[in-house]
């Protein structure tokens, strides 16, 4: 008996999977309908890349926490792409699904549904919840792995909801016997001759030692919010004086035909315009680098609503 199938059998059993998938749902991963490919990666790996080289580093807003960093030689990641809910419990936040973007690399923080859409990314690999190094051309990344903010801060009490209504008493069960979605990566991403950090949605009061490893950072990527749903107010400017970025990107706010009130999110624009060094930006994209940020302390930009849908 001939196990092995002929070229020409498999090619159909693909054809014939993608056809069925346009009226079944696909379970799992969806990398084998992708039409690109690993050729990017594979000429990064042989190139002499140097992160520590000064450079322009892209960074493009997805929205909610969702943003695209191009190092200067090209490779791109997208961290932590969003999706509505799978279980329906916690109601529609995105009127849109997360747009199908390339890039080399997807990264996810946390396994909660606004941050681990990384299948939504045509990427040629997933790094999630990843703790440790990763190098690859112009591009390290470190995650420390930390835990996720278990005590609502804010006006709406999720603590309580998720203990009246699931039975999962946070309160006892955090920092250390909380499931798995409680857990939480801190990135730091470093190309370009820059460090760029990633809070996630950390708690407020991590390790001591882990604020020894966010020292020096030239953009903090951090949730920020009205309503105080991850982090207070107080809470984001005490670890912002901690570790004293050069500059602040806000992250995980409302933003107006991208996340809707259902969310409970409000606008970052309270806490934005107080500080003193405010760029408003004026397009979903961003370009650093080490010259650009000299002398800053603390500058913030903001985006607003202004998202990429592509």
């Amino acid at each position: 008996m001939k196990l092995v199938p002929t070229l020409a059998t498999f090619a159909a059993t693909l054809f014939s999977t993608a056809v069925v998938a346009e009226d079944k749902p696909i379970l799992g991963s969806r990398s084998f309908l992708d039409e690109g490919n690993n050729n990017s990666i594979i000429e990064h790996q042989y190139s002499e890349g140097d992160y520590l080289k000064p450079g322009d580093v892209g960074i493009d807003f997805y929205g909610h926490m969702a943003f695209k960093i191009t190092s200067p030689n090209g490779i791109t990641m997208v961290i932590d792409p969003w999706r509505n809910d799978p279980t329906g419990v916690f109601g529609v936040w995105y009127p849109e699904e997360f747009p199908e973007v390339s890039a080399d690399i997807a990264i996810s923080s946390h396994a909660h549904f606004d941050h681990d859409a990384v299948y939504r990314v045509k990427a040629s690999m997933n790094l999630e919840r990843i703790a440790g190094v990763f190098h690859l051309g112009d591009v390290k990344i470190t995650g420390f792995a930390d835990k996720h903010q278990c005590h609502a801060p804010g006006e709406v009490n999720w603590t309580a909801y998720l203990k009246s209504e699931f039975h999962l008493d946070l309160e006892e069960l955090c920092p250390e016997n909380a499931p798995r979605s409680w857990d939480n990566v801190i990135y730091v991403i470093e190309t370009g001759g820059m460090k760029i950090g990633f809070w996630g949605d950390n708690r407020p009061d991590p390790d001591p030692h882990l604020f020894e490893q966010l020292e020096d950072l030239d953009v903090m990527i951090m949730n920020i919010d009205g309503s105080g749903h991850i982090l207070s107010y107080e809470q984001v400017n005490d670890i912002l004086d901690r570790i004293k970025p050069r500059s602040v990107i806000p992250g995980h706010y409302l933003q107006v035909g991208t996340v809707l009130d259902s969310s409970t999110l409000k606008s970052a624009d309270e806490w934005v315009y107080k500080n003193a060094d405010v760029v408003a930006l004026n397009s979903a994209s961003l370009t650093v680098n080490k010259a650009l940020l000299e002398g800053a302390q603390g500058r913030v930009y903001y985006f607003g609503d202004n998202v990429k849908k592509d």
